[in-house]
């Protein structure tokens, strides 16, 4: 080949490269939101009760009957992971429990993970139920009937425990069941913040409209949700907020309709305390990565795995030499 065609093949591979880790770096540059001015007496109102908060009568009037024999560590919690995970899916969090949520500790800091959960309508299942929770002491568990128009509950549930029982966690993690998370990179991203109060992390959200469609199952009535736009907010299958943020929005939550999705309804209480979201393209929000060891040793989570999967992408990024840049 000629010396201008060769020149020809550079540019086109360095394109392609531009072009493949570009997007996500320019996303996360446009996605990041301007600071947030605490001019609005409300917002500094809900920031003062949150700072505030006292947990002893939460503890004796909790808003849920929680069922719980998980118990937050004496020590300082780097890490809280909260999962998401309906009844009936032993099966999934026993593989959690074996692959990536077996990681107690993260760069020497501690790391907990926890499964958050509704009733389940079957009495065989809830007793089975109760079997796994006293094996694992992992188990949360909400006084309501687990449904699709229940999430948003269990997130206000998975919130409540949070703050009243695990106020020494520095970061909470809520994800879902289906997600793998690289817990190793997310530490090491985390431990490398400089702001240390009002973090709310994940893959941001932009100008979603609300569903008006009566027949849809997301239907949100005018009366319920009365802007054009939700406000930015992090998609729901994994974010990371800081134990601040989590009381900041507990708090605010006593004005916001349960009626949206479970991260809708977190951005919404988000910004009503003057927390902004942060984008992070290592978020996969609901996309599914396709496996790769040292992308997986990157990114912070991947949605809808399979259980094999989890097992073999999870021994291969726990395992092996590191990857260069």
């Amino acid at each position: 080949l000629r010396t201008h065609q060769w020149c020809f093949i550079l540019f086109n591979v360095l394109l392609f490269h531009m072009l493949l880790f570009g997007a996500d770096l320019l996303e996360e540059y446009f996605l990041r939101s301007l600071p947030f001015s605490y001019t609005d007496a409300k917002t500094l109102e809900i920031r003062e009760r949150a700072r505030k908060l006292n947990m002893d009568p939460l503890k004796a009037n909790l808003s849920y009957s929680i069922s719980s024999s998980a118990t937050c560590s004496d020590q300082e919690v780097f890490l809280l992971i909260l999962v998401c995970s309906s009844p009936e899916s032993r099966t999934r969090r026993n593989v959690i429990r074996q692959t990536w949520g077996n990681a107690t500790d993260a760069r020497g800091y501690v790391v907990l993970t926890l499964f958050a959960l509704g009733k389940p309508a079957s009495v065989s299942t809830q007793l089975e139920i109760n079997e796994e929770s006293q094996k694992h002491k992992d188990i949360i568990e909400g006084s309501f009937i687990d449904s699709p128009e229940m999430q948003t509950q269990k997130m206000l549930m998975s919130l409540e425990w949070t703050v009243t029982f695990c106020p020494q966690a520095r970061y909470v993690l809520k994800t879902n069941e289906d997600v793998f998370v690289g817990i190793p990179s997310l530490a090491g991203y985390l431990l490398s913040l400089t702001q240390l109060e009002d973090v709310y992390i994940g893959r941001v959200v932009h100008h979603r409209a609300p569903d008006r469609d009566p027949e849809s199952p997301a239907f949100v009535p005018i009366h319920r949700y009365s802007e054009e736009f939700y406000p930015d907010y992090c998609d729901g299958s994994a974010f990371v907020m800081s134990q601040d943020v989590a009381r900041k929005v507990y708090v605010a939550a006593e004005e916001v309709p349960v009626s949206v999705p479970p991260d809708i309804f977190v951005g919404i209480c988000a910004k009503k305390a003057g927390v902004t979201p942060l984008h992070s393209s290592r978020f996969a929000g609901e996309k599914h990565i396709s496996y790769n060891r040292c992308c997986y040793k990157f990114i912070f989570t991947s949605s809808n795995m399979k259980e094999d999967e989890l097992f073999k992408d999870w021994k291969e990024t726990s395992a092996g030499a590191e990857c260069s840049l």
